[in-house]
């Protein structure tokens, strides 16, 4: 997985205005659409013991072995259009957000 540079400075603006600057966030899987699995991001302090991390511009990204599974190949970044803005997975089979709802629309901009 990678992050682009526009989604790593986003996530350091949100915790730099949370007074969290020290900290980073992690990435989990939150269930399963028709997409495939939707994401959920939480902010983090610490690494925990079985985290994998990864970093951009001094962001740390935390998440476990199988989160990192099902990224490989995608990049973490942040995007504002027309429809509004927010984090999104781009790349590999579909393109779909960190939306949490089960249902085929939600976080997802393409299912096929």
């Amino acid at each position: 997985m990678t992050i682009t540079d526009k989604a790593a400075e986003k996530v350091k603006t949100i915790l730099a205005g949370e007074g969290k600057e020290n900290w980073g966030i992690r990435i989990f899987v939150a269930g399963e659409s028709c997409c495939g699995p939707s994401y959920g991001l939480d902010l983090q302090e610490e690494q925990m013991p079985e985290d994998e991390v990864v970093e951009k511009n001094g962001l740390k990204v935390f998440m476990d072995k199988q989160t990192l599974e099902t990224l490989l190949g995608r990049q973490f970044d942040y995007y504002v259009g027309e429809n509004g803005e927010g984090f999104v997975f781009t790349g590999g089979v579909s393109s779909c957000g960190t939306g949490g709802d089960s249902s085929c629309g939600s976080g997802c901009s393409s299912c096929g």
